[in-house]
């Protein structure tokens, strides 16, 4: 009897999986019709349907921040791209928060505790944006959205005094906790401007995170850099304007080691 000693092939070995790319977080203002925007700070309603669906045809979904964190930590943020939205415009709950909800997803809205009702009057050379009143804040937050710290009135922190700061930090995460019955995680800093001491003060008044823009040195979970996205970006220019971030390294950061 013969015996057949061929031997047979192994397997090849299976490719190695490619590295989940870092989150990023995504930076808008405002949702609406806008032909004059100096700032670059509006986007209109047709282009932020067109950025989610985009977003979702990737198999990406936006989240809050605050959710973007505890996936990270949990070892589950792929996929996932964090969405902001500053100053707390009343357009967020006319034109943003229908479509959130159409591309299921949810964002992180940083408001102004002692500007509601009120109007964008920093920025003089824009037109007049008005804000959400505490009836919005709270339509904003019962509809699953993170509502999160701006300061109390737009300022650029890192020109105040101790007392203001204190005022503007500590301020206004009592008084969004008051609003919304709920304990305030983040902040966001004004014109996205942050040193060592206003950070500092950020940690004092008991945020979990703080997001900025391009925060250098400081860059860390009280320091989250963001992608600013406006009305010019289409899909093929989000895509690059992503990537070009993630070389820069504006993606969110590792969790911090424990022990």
């Amino acid at each position: 009897m013969s015996v057949d000693t061929a031997r047979t092939t192994p397997p090849s070995p299976p490719p190695p999986r490619r590295a989940a790319a870092p989150a990023w977080i995504a930076m808008y203002h405002s949702v609406a019709e806008c032909a004059d925007d100096p700032y670059g700070i509006t986007v209109s309603p047709d282009r932020l349907d067109s950025q989610l669906d985009r977003l979702r045809r990737r198999g990406l979904r936006g989240v809050s921040v605050a959710e973007l964190l505890r996936a990270r930590d949990e070892g589950r943020a792929h996929g996932l791209v964090g969405l902001t939205f500053d100053d707390g415009y009343q357009d967020f709950v006319d034109h943003a928060l229908p479509l959130l909800r159409r591309h299921d997803c949810t964002a992180t809205l940083f408001v102004l505790p002692g500007r509601l009702d009120g109007d964008n009057a920093w920025d003089p050379l824009g037109p007049r944006k008005p804000l959400l009143d505490a009836d919005g804040v709270r339509r904003a937050a019962d509809s699953g959205m993170e509502v999160a710290s701006h300061g109390l009135t737009h300022i650029d922190l890192t020109r105040a005094g101790d007392e203001e700061l204190a005022r503007e930090v500590h301020g206004s995460r009592a008084a969004l906790t008051e609003l919304t019955g709920t304990e305030v995680a983040g902040f966001c800093y004004p014109y996205g401007f942050v040193d060592a001491r206003v950070l500092a003060t950020v940690h004092d008044a008991g945020y979990r995170y703080a997001c900025a823009i391009d925060p250098g040195d400081l860059a860390g979970d009280l320091a989250l850099p963001r992608v600013h996205i406006g009305q010019r970006d289409t899909a093929a220019r989000l895509w690059l304007k992503e990537r070009l971030n993630r070389r820069r390294g504006r993606t969110l950061p590792p969790p911090a080691v424990t022990g």
